[in-house]
């Protein structure tokens, strides 16, 4: 499917702030950018990089007074999300080497808390994606899904304690659980169409039979329609936005994700 996708973000600037943004997507395996539009109001020199999770993010310092950021793009996108049942777990000998880093505890994320659970929740199922369903499915029918409830990244550790959070903690949650049974687990944010309320999303991705498989436990059933703008071990490492110096919060915030009938090339 064809989507259209766009952030817009305002800020009250007091002094210059240094920002790194990460709002652009990648074109990659699930999906294509055809078009995109990238506008600073005031403009600014910007610099873009790389990071070490493959994100394009962009350096900038914002002037004191209103500064805005607009974001969209053109994407195509899978309309289903590929399922595998009974695909098979990889042995921790045999991943990539760029896999290896989502195998291990990270601040939002702590693997090493939950052998135990992990291992029980999944227990009689097949060892790979098997695995991670059972932990995706634990996931929707213990965890409530609290849509705007925080602004602030919670652990998987507080949000088990907690039973409750947004998708980012759900997420955490089983980033974490597929972890303690040795299968890479990462965070993705991005859009996902039909999303209620809209907002930007997160959801994480397995390493299974050799490939990055969905799960998102905020959704009764898994569907298309999500674009991924950035990939981390946790949220740590996607925020959309950065910015260093005394604290600053958007006064505006809009989402849009919209289906497009035909694609005009």
């Amino acid at each position: 499917m064809w989507l259209h996708t766009s952030c817009d973000l305002t800020f009250d600037i007091t002094i210059p702030t240094p920002f790194i943004l990460m709002l652009r997507p990648r074109s990659g395996a699930q999906q294509w950018i055809a078009r995109e539009e990238y506008m600073l109001e005031p403009s600014v020199p910007v610099f873009e990089f790389t990071d070490n999770y493959g994100n394009l993010c962009q350096r900038l310092v914002a002037p004191p007074g209103i500064f805005s950021v607009h974001t969209a793009a053109d994407v195509m996108t899978t309309d289903y999300v590929d399922q595998a049942q009974g695909a098979p777990f990889v042995e921790v000998q045999n991943l990539p080497d760029s896999v290896l880093s989502y195998l291990l505890p990270s601040r939002y994320c702590e693997s090493d808390h939950f052998c135990d659970m992990a291992t029980s929740i999944t227990a009689g199922q097949l060892p790979g994606y098997d695995q991670v369903k059972a932990i995706d499915s634990w996931l929707r029918s213990t965890i409530r899904y609290e849509s705007g409830s925080s602004d602030i990244p919670v652990s998987a550790v507080e949000v088990n304690a907690r039973q409750s959070g947004v998708c980012r903690d759900l997420s955490h949650l089983g980033i974490a659980l597929c972890r303690s049974l040795s299968i890479p687990a990462r965070l993705v944010v991005g859009y996902l169409y039909g999303l209620e309320p809209m907002d930007l999303h997160a959801w994480f991705e397995a390493y299974i039979a050799g490939r990055w498989y969905t799960f998102d436990a905020t959704q009764a059933e898994l569907k298309g329609g999500y674009v991924a703008i950035g990939y981390g071990r946790d949220a740590a490492d996607v925020a959309v936005y950065n910015q260093f110096g005394p604290p600053v919060y958007p006064i505006g915030q809009n989402i849009l994700v919209q289906f497009i009938e035909k694609q005009n090339t």
